[in-house]
């Protein structure tokens, strides 16, 4: 190997080195020009933004901001990836899920995937899926000693694990070459159902392939209830945390070593559009669980492995197309932060069976991210990012908090039953509830950005999901809910809810706040109309009349709002107008409501949508 000399070239020698507080002074001035005379660490946190989970995003992260270390990729705590090598040697595992009932068509689809790129299976089993007598159907022409398989029985899991190793016997499969995981998760059912599931039958489970099958893992934790009821990086950590020390303990009663025992579960975790939160996660659930693994006697055996999912939260039903952007976030941030295998949910995934093309979209999302641009050829890419190492640190605090407090209350089981989990989780959607409806967590295609005109993709439906346990959220529901009595709207009358712009003076001055009345309007569905381009009180009466609609909205700049804001609405009210909003802040005579940055425009648009009669 050549080494080169080091002659000494910087690309920055000839710029001084800026300090925290040159930078910190450059900050105040930018904010005394916005009105805002703070200084120090004040400017500082004034940019800083409050995310959930009581943790704080800065604006700037230096070495000073350190957090412990996180040691090396292979090597307790594990935050680095669960294997020195990472991904590098052969990327993330590419996982795809198929929920269909007919083992025919799951076959077909699934032997597709295979063909091409797919490198494991994610098979839904029993209600909601193929049922445990299909299993081999679906399996048909699978080779069962490379693709590993993984199960979701749900209640089923003992037949489907049974009936799945019965395959692997008859096929010849040798039982060192049987990968994947027979997905017994009693707890997690529990969480889905609010159906209590006896655990014995998955410690049986976990004892045979303990002893016979040892690339087979018996149990999934599966956090994806936790976060699909509404609940934080940090609460979905904690109650993963939980149920695997529920497990350990059932495990170990059964008479299984700590070590045996750690190396039955696979953690499923939810990979989100944040991307630096799913990539903190990811890292601080491997720290979590090998603290866990020390605590009980085995610290080389806490290198969690893990599959990521793309949260099912974020998929809209409204212009899905983006879900791709999403998905393609996700599975990035996923694979840069080691989850072993990662499960790329199709666009169409909210409304049905996903058809041959959203299949193909989603796994050659991971194909692309990996053959294409190398993603995994780095082993922990994050690693040495200030920003990425603090906020696992946080993250990690605040899941080991949580846990504690589960632990607290009796532990996962006795936290599902009393209410504890589902009341936190209940709690923590709320205030997010309140962000989405303030768009203050814009959802694009739903909350910004509506098309009412689009064209709705349609599915078959999914079977029928289990129920009964902890609720199932979505960011976009709340608007879907609006634009569902918009469209029922449209089907009764041939025509939507429309909303008369009153655009106020030339285009400079009402073209932003126009811009914004029509985006939040379409938002609930409710049909922006502003032909004439400009209005005055003179023209505002024949302009709405023309319109159809019954509800207006001024839109201008502050200035033209105190010269005409209340002859135009007195115009308008003559011309028959029920109700009249101002796009920005103000009080003027005639104007019953002012929309603007921030507003509930779910309460806006309900209200709205209720003085149109709109039926909900």
């Amino acid at each position: 190997m050549t080494v080169l000399p080091d002659d000494g070239l910087s690309l920055a020698a000839e710029f001084p080195d800026a300090t925290h507080e040159q930078w910190q002074r450059l900050v105040e001035g930018v904010l005394r020009k916005s009105g805002k005379d703070v200084s120090g660490t004040a400017a500082e946190e004034a940019l800083s933004t409050p995310v959930e989970d009581g943790l704080t995003t800065r604006p700037l992260y230096t070495a000073r901001d350190s957090a412990p270390d996180a040691g090396y990729p292979g090597f307790a705590p594990f935050v680095r990836g669960s294997r020195a090598e990472g991904n590098a040697a052969d990327g993330w595992g590419v996982r795809q899920r198929h929920a269909g009932t007919d083992p025919a068509r799951v076959n077909e689809a699934v032997l597709a995937d295979l063909e091409n790129g797919v490198t494991s299976l994610w098979l839904a089993v029993g209600r909601g899926g193929v049922p445990v007598s299909g299993l081999a159907r679906a399996l048909d022409g699978v080779y069962l000693d490379l693709a590993p398989v993984v199960l979701d029985a749900g209640a089923e899991f003992e037949p489907a694990a049974r009936e799945l190793l019965r395959l692997y016997e008859e096929r010849g499969v040798p039982a060192d070459s049987a990968r994947g995981n027979l997905g017994a998760d009693p707890l997690g059912h529990e969480a889905r159902t609010g159906e209590a599931l006896d655990a014995a039958p998955a410690a049986g489970l976990a004892r045979l392939c303990a002893e016979r099958f040892p690339g087979l893992r018996a149990l999934t934790v599966d956090a994806l209830p936790f976060h699909e009821a509404g609940g934080s990086a940090a609460e979905e950590l904690g109650a993963s945390l939980a149920t695997g020390v529920a497990y350990l303990r059932v495990l170990t009663e059964a008479g299984l070593s700590v070590e045996a025992a750690c190396a039955q579960l696979e953690f499923r975790y939810a990979a989100s559009a944040d991307q630096f939160l799913t990539i903190a996660k990811l890292r601080a659930a491997r720290r979590l669980w090998a603290r866990v693994a020390e605590a009980s006697g085995a610290p080389a055996a806490g290198a969690q492995r893990q599959h990521a999912v793309t949260s099912p939260v974020m998929m809209t039903r409204r212009d899905p197309w983006v879900n791709m952007l999403r998905t393609t976030v996700a599975c990035l941030a996923a694979g840069v932060g080691g989850a072993d295998a990662v499960t790329v949910l199709p666009f169409d995934h909210s409304l049905g069976l996903p058809d041959a093309f959203a299949r193909r979209i989603a796994r050659n999302t991971s194909s692309i991210l990996l053959e294409e641009s190398h993603l995994a050829r780095v082993i922990d890419p994050a690693g040495g990012s200030w920003y990425v190492e603090r906020l696992t640190d946080e993250l990690a605090h605040s899941a080991w908090e949580f846990f504690r407090t589960i632990e607290r209350a009796g532990g996962q089981a006795a936290a599902l039953r009393s209410g504890l989990i589902g009341e936190r989780l209940a709690a923590t959607w709320a205030e997010r509830s309140s962000k989405l409806a303030k768009r203050r967590e814009p959802v694009t295609g739903v909350s910004e950005f509506p098309h009412l005109a689009e064209r709705p993709v349609e599915r078959e439906a999914a079977p029928a999901e289990p129920s009964g346990g902890l609720p199932k959220v979505r960011r976009d529901e709340a608007f879907e809910e609006l634009r569902a009595r918009s469209d029922a709207h449209l089907a009764a009358t041939g025509t939507r809810p429309r909303v008369f712009l009153a655009a106020l003076g030339p285009a400079a001055a009402h073209t932003g706040r126009a811009t914004f009345a029509s985006n939040l309007f379409q938002a609930g569905g409710i049909e922006p109309v502003h032909d004439p381009v400009s209005v005055d009180a003179a023209t505002a009466a024949d302009a709405f009349a023309a319109s159809g609609a019954t509800v207006a909205c001024l839109c201008s700049s502050d200035a033209l709002y105190a010269e005409q804001a209340e002859a135009v609405a007195a115009a308008l009210r003559s011309a028959g107008a029920t109700h009249v909003y101002l796009a920005g802040r103000g009080e003027f005579t005639g104007v019953d409501a002012s929309v603007f940055a921030g507003c509930d425009a779910v309460a806006v648009l309900s209200s709205a949508l209720d003085r149109m009669g709109v039926a909900s």
